[in-house]
């Protein structure tokens, strides 16, 4: 009788085992995740892209992605569904990155420091969690988040291994004041301004050569000013396409490669 009981105790032991596994070998969490960050008190949600292939045994190349005035708000998901992430749903073979995508506020701007700050908070956090690689970090942003690449990319020299601005500017256009968007220096030239600070860090701007939101001589102007300085900059307009320039952006297929080909040297 003694053996019986051993042998229903066995069984129930591999039982439990059996039962138990799949918490011992559960995948990473991969796709687009929910998280949240909290900066000064305030509590921002944001999304992270992780590929399928995620492992921590290696690092991972990190795009921080600023969306555009349409997708604002504090759900925590609207700014998926425009640029960059759509991309990503249609081709995600083409995007071995780790992806952080904060929100603004409404009747926000990117340039705002608040906004600033949760964006790099953000991309701290997706950082330590997804095994981000410090040499490769790439910012990109369409529209209001190309005004924003352009000033978090300036702002943070020798942070960001290349910049994507997409229909984005230094100016905004002429008539429109935007609630807590910083301020252009209107007594100097604010191209050349932030050309200095953005140095060597390579760019690929794209701009609509009809964009009837975002004037296209802004990137042109930016071009131009990046070039006379000798800057690394590559430039890509679309003729006859007005504000949505951000569609075509994300399909080239050599952007991703593009962005890999560029890394930040090791800090000695």
């Amino acid at each position: 009788m003694i053996s019986i009981y051993r042998w229903m105790f066995l069984g129930l032991v591999i039982a439990c085992l059996v039962s138990a596994s799949p918490l011992w070998a559960r995948q990473p969490e991969t796709g687009f995740l929910n998280r949240t960050v909290v900066v000064d008190g305030v509590t921002y949600k944001y999304q992270v892209f992780v590929p399928a292939n995620w492992s921590k045994k290696v690092k991972w190349p990190v795009i921080l992605f600023l969306h555009g005035y349409g997708e604002e708000g504090a759900d925590g998901l609207l700014q998926t569904e425009e640029g960059l992430p759509t991309a990503i749903r249609n081709h995600v073979d083409r995007f071995p990155f780790v992806v952080a995508m904060p929100q603004c506020h409404k009747q926000d701007w990117w340039t705002n420091p608040a906004m600033e700050a949760q964006a790099l908070k953000a991309l701290d956090q997706t950082m330590q969690e997804f095994k981000g690689d410090p040499q490769r970090v790439y910012l990109t942003g369409l529209s209001m988040g190309g005004y924003g690449t352009w000033a978090l990319g300036s702002q943070n020299p020798g942070r960001f291994a290349a910049l994507v601005p997409i229909c984005g500017g230094i100016r905004l256009p002429p008539g429109r004041h935007i609630v807590n968007a910083r301020d252009t220096d209107e007594s100097a030239d604010p191209y050349t301004a932030i050309v200095q600070k953005i140095g060597k860090t390579p760019v690929w701007v794209f701009h609509g050569g009809a964009d009837d939101t975002v004037p296209v001589t802004e990137s042109r102007q930016m071009v131009d000013a990046l070039k006379a300085a000798g800057g690394n900059v590559r430039y890509t307009e679309y003729p006859g396409v007005k504000h949505n320039s951000w569609d075509k952006a994300y399909s080239e297929t050599e952007l991703p490669s593009w962005l890999l080909a560029h890394k930040l040297a090791l800090s000695k």
